[in-house]
């Protein structure tokens, strides 16, 4: 089997990670939710402070280029902060899993081609991109938000 992005340590009820602001207060802490479900999503993307961009990673295990994009957000997210200088979180979606809302989430925000990335504020969509960037491109992508 395949690993992609495993979590070392069991996720967290989110709404008793979002509750402690101290946990956002600055750029070293970064928050990967990997393969979240639907009402993960929901939580991290809706509550996220204003000062912070979650980046949602769609993808599939099958897909070759998530395995390769999916490292240097990882990456990327611990490091640098969006052009703003906003810090970055990452979530990530498997589209194929039905029971825990990936599809409904494919399907919501228009997913076509994978990997799929798609940068939020707020709640707000403010920008994605489609297909495996280099670690440049994903770099440039970051500096815009």
């Amino acid at each position: 089997m395949a690993t992609f992005l495993r979590r070392t340590t069991p996720l967290l009820p989110v709404a008793r990670r979002l509750s402690h602001p101290q946990l956002h207060s600055s750029a070293a802490s970064r928050e990967h939710y990997i393969n979240a479900t639907k009402a993960v999503f929901d939580q991290v993307v809706s509550n996220a402070p204003s000062d912070r961009v979650v980046l949602v990673d769609f993808y599939a295990e099958w897909c070759g280029p998530c395995h390769a994009l999916s490292p240097i957000l990882r990456d990327l997210t611990d490091t640098h902060t969006t052009g703003s200088g906003a810090p970055l979180d990452l979530l990530t979606i498997d589209i194929e899993n039905e029971a825990d809302g990936g599809w409904d989430l494919g399907q919501r925000f228009k997913v076509r081609a994978l990997p799929t990335v798609i940068a939020f504020r707020k709640g707000e969509r403010l920008a994605q991109f489609v297909g495996a960037l280099n670690e440049g491109g994903v770099k440039k992508f970051i500096d815009g938000l």
